[in-house]
């Protein structure tokens, strides 16, 4: 059985920059110590903005500019960057990546494939590509940490794990 690893926009504005959180800072070492146990594929997902953020209809939504590409708040945080290998980091214009759902299906769709999320955040780039995957692959098992990853606030991050779980995605 494969066992495949994504994580989930663990970058700095997510962390301690402009959207942090002392829940995904609470995360970071823990999740290191996860992926450095990890035997199997690990894919990133980093949030990728441009300078034209506040005129996209996210940044209309959430005037708050992060992410913005080639900046310190774009990049993975530094206790996770060792394990990040360029080929295995997908850069994402939104929440959800269809590119990430489609790399996985077209690499593990022949084979017996648990595919685990973790990172930032839960309730809204986590459950996004959970659902996306799911989507893919319906007969893979797709879980998620709960305990590394974080939410916009402890009660979204309880929402998001709720209706995840009623998507037949396995929460752990």
């Amino acid at each position: 059985m494969k066992d495949v690893l994504i994580v989930v926009d663990m970058q700095n504005d997510f962390i301690d920059g402009a959207l942090g959180t002392k829940e995904a800072e609470a995360i970071v070492a823990p999740l290191a110590e996860r992926i450095a146990r990890h035997t199997g594929d690990i894919y990133f997902t980093r949030d990728t903005h441009g300078e034209d953020y506040l005129l996209t209809n996210e940044g209309k939504h959430l005037p708050v500019p992060h992410c913005v590409k080639g900046t310190h708040g774009w990049q993975i945080c530094d206790a996770l960057l060792p394990f990040a290998k360029d080929e295995a980091v997908i850069d994402k214009p939104s929440f959800g990546s269809p590119e990430l759902a489609s790399l996985i299906k077209n690499t593990y769709e022949k084979e017996d494939v648990t595919v685990t999320l973790v990172g930032l955040c839960t309730d809204i780039c986590v459950i996004s590509n959970a659902m996306l995957l799911k989507a893919a692959l319906p007969e893979a098992e797709i879980r998620v940490e709960s305990a590394l990853c974080a939410g916009v606030s402890p009660e979204s991050h309880e929402r998001a794990l709720l209706s995840m779980k009623t998507c037949q995605i396995t929460v752990i």
